[in-house]
């Protein structure tokens, strides 16, 4: 047993983790885009355009909410490698962990002030609770996550139900000149009280999705335990029933959460719109995976990948350029054009920063941001440009 604490080798990161990191980055940058059209507008009437349907539509049916739920999978995932290194050194995990989480916490309230809808506060938080796990046996894990991923559309319907006043940052005058000023304080602020008041003390959120969020990242850590990713080949088969399976449940809850929404009574009690969010979640995910462990798609991927690789530093980058272009500090763009705009600028920016991906990691061995996230966690300096030594390391790497 060694004492010198490091980060994973580059060669032993799994590429179909990073791969889905990418892909869910890429939701992540259409809904929070998209959110912008609504600032100062009234998601529920506007209408928006035949063209524009159909893109919400599509948006609505394999981005909108599967991404973050994803990105909480894979969260539990690199939560359970990182406690296995971290335990293997002989150090304290918890301790280590907790510092790496208030480091993820300084990180979020910076993203917080430029964009009011940040996740990264939230996987701090729950990564917290994840250590009450952390020497769990398999079993457990993954009997927690499932007793919790049947209890949500209880929870849901339940918490739905209960009447909570808040301002709406989104559409109050008061809060709205925050936005359109053209001093950043403002706006800054603006974001963090949309953030305090959607999202930290809404119920819905504060507790239902932190809910579902936390569950689906025990599922990542239970993945984990039984190696999940790594042994793809083998499990063709049960990727197969996965995407089946996903696939049927997604159309039965959907037309379950259509149905009883219609009846109020029993929409009370039973809401199972999370169902359909994580079943299509799911069904999206198996495909990817079977793609990919077909020899589908190598340079599509190879793309992912190297983005996944630089998930934290490109999600901030999508919420800084956002708050440039879309508020009073930047261009004004604010919600002045069509719903299609704002989807296809997502897609835009999310390209454009997959090939700066790529050209940054050929010369780096980590994202700036993850680089400053390990250097702080470990207490000590990590090499950032790569070297003859480093490059030949990073280069032994799964074929995609």
């Amino acid at each position: 047993m060694t004492n010198s604490l490091n980060p994973i080798q580059e060669d032993k990161r799994t590429a179909i983790v990073d791969i889905l990191r990418g892909w869910a980055l890429l939701g992540v940058a259409i809904g929070n885009y998209v959110d912008f059209r609504y600032i100062g507008l009234d998601r529920f009437i506007q209408k928006k355009g035949a063209f524009s349907e159909v893109i919400s539509f599509f948006n609505l049916t394999f981005f909108s909410a599967k991404s973050w739920t994803l990105l909480s999978i894979l969260f539990g995932y690199g939560f359970a490698i990182l406690i296995n290194n971290v335990a293997e050194k002989g150090k304290n995990p918890v301790s280590f962990f907790c510092w790496r989480m208030f480091i993820l916490f300084a990180f979020a309230f910076v993203n917080s002030a430029f964009w009011l809808g940040d996740i990264l506060k939230d996987y701090a938080f729950l990564g917290l609770f994840l250590l009450l796990f952390y020497r769990s046996s398999p079993r457990t894990i993954l009997t927690s996550s499932i007793v919790l991923l049947v209890f949500i559309p209880f929870l849901t319907a339940y918490i739905n139900s209960i009447k909570q006043t808040l301002p709406d940052v989104q559409s109050t005058a008061k809060y709205l000149k925050l936005f359109y000023s053209d001093n950043w304080l403002d706006v800054f602020q603006f974001n963090l009280l949309g953030t305090y008041y959607q999202e930290m003390i809404n119920l819905p959120y504060a507790i239902t999705v932190h809910v579902v969020m936390f569950a689906l990242m025990l599922l990542g850590f239970y993945a984990q335990k039984i190696n999940f990713f790594n042994r793809l080949p083998e499990l063709k088969k049960s990727l197969k029933r996965t995407l089946i399976i996903t696939f049927f449940l997604a159309i039965a809850s959907g037309i379950l959460f259509q149905i009883f929404l219609k009846q109020t009574v029993v929409f009370t009690y039973f809401n199972p719109v999370f169902w359909t969010i994580i079943s299509t979640m799911l069904f999206i995910a198996s495909g990817i995976c079977l793609l990919y462990t077909n020899g589908k798609l190598k340079t599509v991927f190879n793309y992912f990948r190297v983005s996944g690789k630089m998930t934290l530093t490109n999600y901030l980058m999508q919420n800084i350029i956002a708050f440039f272009l879309f508020s009073g500090a930047g261009f004004k763009i604010y919600n002045t054009l069509p719903y299609w705009f704002y989807f296809f600028l997502a897609i835009f920016v999310f390209t454009i920063q997959l090939f700066i991906s790529k050209w940054w990691l050929d010369r780096y061995n980590y994202g700036p941001v993850e680089w400053l996230w390990r250097v702080l966690s470990y207490r000590k300096m990590f090499p950032l440009k790569k070297t003859i030594q480093s490059e030949t390391i990073t280069n032994v790497k799964p074929i995609l």
